[in-house]
């Protein structure tokens, strides 16, 4: 464990920080003591019938054989897969999918959910299902403002959530930690132990989960500012900076300043700007025939999109009208799907609000684990992110409208940036991907606890080393497969 690292977990383990919680996963106790527990419930025989499950699924799956994978190199399957989902996308924007992809292994991997997906279907598993995120890797967690105005930290995409196996986001997980730890070139030494902390973090704290009442998970959470203030004194003056630099970005990342950031004036009127290919207006692109075709298509989407929101907040939307809209294009693996950013302003005074409306398409979990009972893959998404998100923001929402071609698209709504708090991948440090990995596990298994068998999950997991260096030797195999695949793929769309 490097210097900063240490001296963070020293910080956040010790005197202000101490808690009721057992065990010497870092982040469990870090968050100990925002989880508001009562004193332990009495246990009843469903809870000893819980652990008993637990344990006969050790003699399906023992945790050693947890994840084994075989490494192909030169095969075409993944990239094959990832050429098909193509086929549904703009098409004008395929190339920037592949660009932003090929940037390195880390970025290809995360636009390859799907392919991992189907790899992981080929794998035995525990049979106990959670709602899953689908896309658990360590760039698709971060920070962002509760309704209580506080910075809390938690997974932040659920494009892909269902509900599916639980072992399947926890192996995207520790995979992401190794590949992103290759990317930035730690070696190999660092990534094993780097992964085996996210792994024990994991199962330490599912174990913690599952002695709290169902309320006390459920409410449980990362206040950000809360962690970082156990920071003060134990870092140099150079982190101290770093940290408060984060905060910084983080809250000035407002509605209103993203509002300034995507709509100028022009003639007395305020228009959208053009930031390709990142922001396009609707101007740059459709006939103005179109143009009208497509707004008054939006206006439509928007008002579906109000039933859907929670009912105080169906009022507040009242107060607002439509400015305009323009396509966006976010992310690695969703370029090329259907993403608009909608501006709006108050009725009665300069009050700016701008919504991000993002196509849902069928989750990659579904193919491999049964469809979503919700009726649409908007509801989907927005159903998944309510469960397994501690506060979730006030303005989610979805809706649907018809394409070009008469066929119908899905979509969620959520607010644009509201204090968003993200950890730079392509420069982060290694002290810091490696807390960083401890953060996530624990809030995926935070997540995983309010909505699967969290006692006969922490009973198959149990308190022995097993499971961790399980998962370190998938994280590795997995991190070459993907490194095979990605040469693949950079031969492919280089004759393509």
């Amino acid at each position: 464990m490097g210097k900063k690292a240490e001296a963070l977990h020293k910080s956040l383990t010790g005197q202000g920080l101490a808690s009721r919680a057992t065990g010497s996963s870092l982040v469990h106790k870090v968050a100990s003591r925002q989880v508001k527990t009562r004193e332990a419930p009495v246990r009843g025989p469903e809870y000893e019938a819980s652990q008993q499950k637990g344990q006969a699924c050790r003699q399906k799956l023992p945790r050693s054989d947890l994840g084994k994978w075989e490494v192909r190199p030169g095969r075409s399957e993944a990239v094959d897969l990832i050429f098909q989902q193509d086929a549904d996308r703009l098409s004008f924007l395929v190339p920037e999918r592949h660009r932003r992809m090929a940037a390195s292994p880390f970025a290809f991997f995360r636009g390859a959910a799907l392919p991992m997906a189907a790899d992981l279907s080929t794998l035995p598993t525990t049979g106990l299902l959670v709602q899953a995120c689908g896309d658990a890797h360590i760039a698709n967690f971060g920070g962002y403002r509760s309704p209580e105005s506080h910075l809390v930290f938690d997974l932040n995409d659920f494009d892909e959530t269902a509900r599916g196996h639980w072992e399947w986001d926890v192996e995207r997980l520790v995979a992401s930690v190794a590949i992103c730890g290759r990317t930035r070139g730690f070696g190999d030494k660092w990534c094993r132990e780097a992964v085996r902390l996210a792994a024990q973090s994991y199962r330490e704290s599912l174990a913690f989960f599952a002695t709290q009442g169902s309320f006390d998970v459920w409410r449980a959470y990362l206040d950000v500012a809360e962690v970082l203030q156990g920071l003060a004194d134990k870092v140099s003056k150079a982190d101290r900076r770093q940290v408060a630099d984060d905060l910084e970005r983080a809250f000035s990342k407002t509605n209103e300043r993203a509002f300034e950031k995507l709509v100028h004036m022009e003639d007395g009127e305020p228009q959208m700007v053009y930031d390709p290919p990142d922001i396009v207006p609707l101007s740059h692109f459709l006939s103005l025939d179109n143009q009208r075709r497509v707004r008054r298509s939006l206006v439509r989407m928007l008002d579906d999109y109000r039933a859907t929101v929670r009912p105080p907040y169906q009022e507040l939307l009242k107060n607002y009208r439509f400015i305009g809209a323009a396509q966006k294009v976010v992310g690695v693996g969703s370029v090329g799907t259907r993403c608009w950013v909608a501006a709006f302003s108050g009725n009665q005074m300069a009050d700016p609000l701008v919504l991000q409306i993002k196509e849902a398409n069928a989750s990659v979990l579904e193919r491999f684990c049964g469809r979503s009972p919700c009726l649409s893959h908007g509801e989907r998404v927005v159903a998944g992110q309510r469960l397994m998100q501690t506060t979730s923001g006030v303005l989610l929402g979805w809706t649907h409208a018809r394409d070009e071609h008469g066929r119908r698209r899905d979509y969620y709504v959520r607010q644009l940036w509201n204090w968003k708090m993200s950890v730079d991948l392509d420069h982060v440090s290694a002290d810091e991907l490696e807390i960083y990995g401890q953060l996530c596990a624990w809030t995926l298994a935070r997540a995983h606890a309010r909505t699967g068998e969290r006692v006969a999950m922490a009973s198959y997991l149990g308190t022995s080393d097993k499971f961790d260096a399980s998962m370190v030797s998938f994280a590795q195999s997995y991190a070459d497969q993907n490194e095979a695949d990605y040469e693949q793929f950079l031969k492919r769309i280089t004759v393509s």
